[in-house]
């Protein structure tokens, strides 16, 4: 690992404190390098609040040790005013000589123009430093981009005989698959991801919260595919705990949407950079035929239902496998 490398790894790592708060804008990491030892670290800030590259700017104690230092970023600084003037601009105005760019930002307000701007004003620019590793750290920014879509995750749990629900039920209630520690994991997710989806059917059989319980951070939004218009205002979905889309065919209540291209143009419409699609079958099953997701995250718990609601069917490429506790955790991409 060159010098570089090991500087851009650091603001990969960093960059993870923003998690679920700069949506969305990317999250993104910096850090300030001089004689080989960090003077200045930053994070992009929660949306609305100050870039990554303007945070280490601003934990650098001594300025002027700015004029001999090089800055790493992971994304390429931008050149727009937004809610905040343009990062390059103070990199500029501290004579920063030398920054070191994971990737380039290919949103159509930077694309370059960052980099454009620092090397008019004199400052040497590295970029492509882990490009792959830093285009992955950033994979909901440019799906959302690039795709005009949020970044889908689809997430179950199954039994070991392949269903994720039993043949019947007797309460309003979720039956458990799964063991405390792999759903506290699901609550984890769901404070990462901006938005998380389910059809009408799993609040009918479950009422769910779709909420943040078992985890610190903000609730996603919650979006309920209710064609019908059926929801009334027992169910969860419908409390004051988080904000609720409800997509259906009526132009008049909510949102139309009919297919799934339809339903994650509307996400993005609203600026949703990602969600996660948490069931049921017939609408995980939608997204999979459509090949319109691009990760899954699968639990098989220690159980058997011997009948029920059969697992839904795909294919993709097998990243990651491990335990929690009894449980499995299986995680694919969209190959």
């Amino acid at each position: 690992m060159n010098i570089h490398e090991k500087y851009i790894k650091r603001c990969i790592e960093i960059a993870k404190n923003g998690l679920g708060t700069t949506r969305p804008n990317p999250m993104v990491g910096s850090v300030i390098v001089h004689n080989d030892i960090i003077i200045g670290e930053g994070y992009t800030s929660k949306y609305g609040g100050d870039h990554a590259e303007v945070n280490a700017i601003h934990s650098v104690q001594d300025k002027s040790l700015l004029k001999h230092a090089t800055l790493y970023v992971t994304l390429e600084p931008c050149s727009h005013y937004g809610k905040t003037p343009p990062c390059s601009d103070l990199i500029i105005a501290h004579k920063i000589p030398k920054v070191v760019i994971g990737c380039v930002d290919d949103n159509t307000k930077v694309a370059g123009k960052g980099i454009e701007r620092l090397r008019d004003a004199g400052c040497e620019v590295i970029v492509g430093v882990l490009e792959n590793v830093c285009k992955e750290h950033h994979k909901r920014f440019f799906t959302f981009h690039n795709k005009k879509r949020p970044y889908v995750i689809l997430k179950w749990a199954e039994t070991k005989d392949g269903f994720i629900a039993p043949a019947s039920k007797y309460s309003l209630k979720p039956v458990w698959i799964t063991n405390l520690y792999s759903r506290q994991l699901v609550h984890k997710w769901r404070a990462e991801e901006q938005a998380i989806l389910v059809g009408i059917n799993t609040v009918f059989e479950d009422n769910p919260s779709l909420t943040v319980r078992d985890w610190t951070g903000e609730n996603p939004i919650r979006i309920v595919i209710d064609k019908k218009n059926q929801l009334i205002t027992k169910y969860n979905v419908l409390n004051d705990e988080a904000k609720t889309i409800i997509i259906n065919n009526d132009l008049k209540k909510n949102s139309q949407c009919n297919t799934t291209e339809q339903i994650l143009s509307l996400l993005f419409e609203h600026e949703i950079t990602s969600v996660i699609i948490e069931g049921g079958c017939k609408t995980l099953q939608l997204f999979i035929d459509a090949k319109l997701w691009d990760e899954a995250r699968v639990f098989v718990g220690d159980i058997f239902f011997k009948q029920g609601v059969k697992a839904p069917i795909f294919s993709g490429k097998l990243i990651s496998e491990r335990f929690i506790k009894e449980d499995i955790l299986k995680i694919y991409l969209n190959d």
